[in-house]
């Protein structure tokens, strides 16, 4: 990739987010950064590894899954365009926690933890910017919360389909039942349960 794509693709995803930086900025962060294309069903990362790098998915899917007692795979977060993955390190943590998978070929750029942080507290503008990815973490993880503790699984599929459809239509659905707590035939006796209901409200075809 040539330096002008980046940058015109990294302000792309930036505005999509409601952000906008300077080209210093992105002139710092692409130069302690690396870009790698994952292939669809690789791993990008594992429990336990060294959590000195993170990343800004470019283009693609990825997901986050943890590997419970009994050896089940719960997905806990689905990142595409514009998102973070692997990003333990920026939350302190000195190892990965979950697993970080391409469920599509996904090009990602890593970056550096360390310098990202000597970056980011050495402007203003960037710890404000930072305080509010911290905060809208926070409320996707009150709100995933409250949803598992008051919301039934239909429920909680219909606000997934609603907060996010492209996702709905990109990410396979037996991990879609692990994100929301549910089996995969829990899942599909849902959505059939759901055709069901929307073909019996569709008027009629005869007159």
């Amino acid at each position: 990739m040539d330096k002008p794509y980046i940058i015109s693709r990294m302000k792309a995803l930036s505005n999509k987010l409601g952000l906008e930086f300077d080209d210093e900025v992105y002139d710092a962060v692409i130069g302690f950064s690396e870009f790698k294309i994952y292939s669809k069903g690789s791993l990008l990362a594992g429990t336990g590894d060294r959590a000195a790098y993170a990343g800004i998915v470019m283009k693609g899917l990825i997901r986050s899954y943890y590997i419970d007692g009994d050896g089940n795979d719960i997905t806990q977060f689905f990142s595409k365009e514009g998102s973070m993955c692997m990003d333990e390190g920026l939350m302190g943590f000195d190892e990965m926690l979950k697993m970080w998978e391409a469920i599509e070929e996904t090009t990602v750029m890593l970056f550096d933890v360390k310098k990202m942080k000597e970056l980011i507290f050495s402007s203003e503008k960037l710890k404000t910017v930072w305080i509010q990815l911290l905060e809208s973490g926070m409320r996707y993880k009150m709100y995933r919360e409250c949803g598992f503790l008051t919301e039934n699984a239909t429920e909680r599929y219909i606000k997934f389909r609603r907060n996010d459809p492209d996702l709905a239509g990109r990410v396979q659905q037996r991990y879609i039942a692990t994100y929301l707590g549910i089996k995969p035939e829990s899942l599909s006796r849902i959505r059939s349960a759901m055709r069901e209901a929307d073909d019996s409200s569709a008027p009629s075809s005869e007159q």
